[in-house]
């Protein structure tokens, strides 16, 4: 309607003026009802023509859409086991902080399994005392096999000498027997020897690697009951969250209910024609009016097109993909950012908004090497922009009178 009333002025009213005041055609006589179209066929033929053409170098080259919105993520409640809740810390709509439990899941198991690995940890050690008392006792007996055996050596070679003396008092067989005795002590002292070897790698090697395989069984047993305890990821508003002491709760079907983190808007992504690819670029200027900040025209600026329709998206299945299955139409996914920091502080996130762009010419019209004509049509787009910003202006007045007086809400 704006386009036609702005066409209208300079084609249907001096068509009017011509034929009233130059022709002397009269209202009510020549120019009636019936006789409209024929006495002012030519003005109203160039206004629907001119305002066809507007309305197309309007929404073309300024774009413009409805699906603006202050996406957001949202983050699912889980635990990581099934199990039984317990305890239950927050309640709907509460905001809560990084680190702060929400509810706890039913933890005897765990605590038993933490048990077990602390007391066998426990017995380890008792073992690794009892082993440091043994090695000193198997040290003991080595010097007591050492003195029996120094003993065993000095009897063999008093005997021995007394009998390679040619002393009579001493025997053959009494030298042998002594010898015996001193190969009987020294095989107790590598006995010893060895019982003490033992007992030390037993400190040294066994005993250790228990000690370390249980501690790693503690751990993993701790960690499975910190697990019964779920906290919030990150800051933000629990919402969804009725989950009382009882309840079941399985991460793949049952989530226990839905974490909002807290942030501030700072974009918003908007989605428009595919036919408008070649003119929406990055460092364009924008504006957007949204339905939760009534009658505010937020500047905005374009920072990132992507390069991709998700409506051609295609995930690998069991089935040969038909292409006449594919989606028809997709939109041009653009992110907008405030052009003042902080306009968006206060937005809502999942905002719904009204987004324009303008297409700008300025860096162009200042090229000396261009020509008139060309330089005519570029003023004429940026200057038709104009009508796309009163467009919306008048949107963002009428959107509240819209949603609460026509809408019935």
């Amino acid at each position: 309607m704006l386009e036609f009333l702005l066409c209208s002025s300079i084609t249907i009213l001096p068509d009017f003026l011509f034929r009233r005041f130059v022709q002397g055609k009269r209202v009510g006589r020549e120019i009636n009802l019936f006789t409209v179209w024929y006495e002012l066929r030519w003005g109203i033929t160039l206004c629907v023509m001119l305002t066809v053409c507007l309305i197309t170098a309007v929404f073309y080259f300024h774009p413009s859409t409805k699906s603006a919105n202050s996406i957001f993520r949202t983050m699912t409640i889980l635990p990581e086991s099934n199990g039984r809740v317990a305890e239950t810390f927050v309640e709907i709509n509460q905001q809560v902080e990084r680190g702060q439990p929400l509810f706890r899941l039913d933890d005897l198991e765990q605590r038993a399994a933490v048990e077990t690995a602390t007391r066998r940890i426990a017995e380890i050690d008792a073992q690794a005392r009892v082993a440091a008392s043994q090695l000193k006792e198997a040290e003991g007996r080595i010097e007591q096999a050492q003195g029996v055996l120094r003993q065993a050596q000095d009897e063999y070679e008093t005997r021995n000498a007394l009998f390679q003396k040619g002393n009579t008092t001493v025997s053959g067989r009494e030298v042998e027997r002594a010898l015996v005795q001193v190969e009987t002590q020294q095989g107790a002292v590598d006995a010893a020897v060895a019982a003490r070897d033992t007992i030390q790698a037993e400190i040294d090697f066994h005993l250790p690697s228990r000690k370390a395989r249980a501690e790693a069984e503690l751990h993993q047993a701790q960690v499975q009951l910190d697990k019964t305890l779920v906290v919030a990821g990150t800051d933000g508003y629990v919402q969804q969250f009725s989950l009382r002491p009882g309840d079941v709760v399985n991460p793949m079907l049952r989530p226990a209910g839905i974490l909002v983190p807290m942030r501030n808007v700072t974009g918003l992504a908007a989605g428009f024609g595919q036919i408008e690819s070649q003119v929406i670029k990055p460092g364009m200027i924008g504006e957007i009016a949204c339905a939760s900040r009534p009658w505010e025209i937020i500047p905005v600026v374009v920072t990132q097109v992507q390069d991709v329709i998700a409506s051609g998206q295609v995930r690998p299945t069991d089935q040969l993909f038909d292409i006449s299955q594919m989606p028809t139409t997709g939109t041009i996914t653009v992110i907008l950012e405030p052009l003042v920091e902080g306009g968006l502080d206060g937005l809502p996130q999942g905002a719904s908004c009204i987004a324009n762009t303008y297409t700008s010419n300025h860096d162009l019209l200042d090229d000396p090497e261009i020509g008139t004509g060309r330089k005519v049509v570029l003023h004429a787009i940026d200057a038709v922009g104009l009508v796309h910003a009163a467009i919306l202006r008048i949107q963002a007045i009428l959107m509240p009178i819209q949603t609460l007086v026509l809408g019935g809400h």
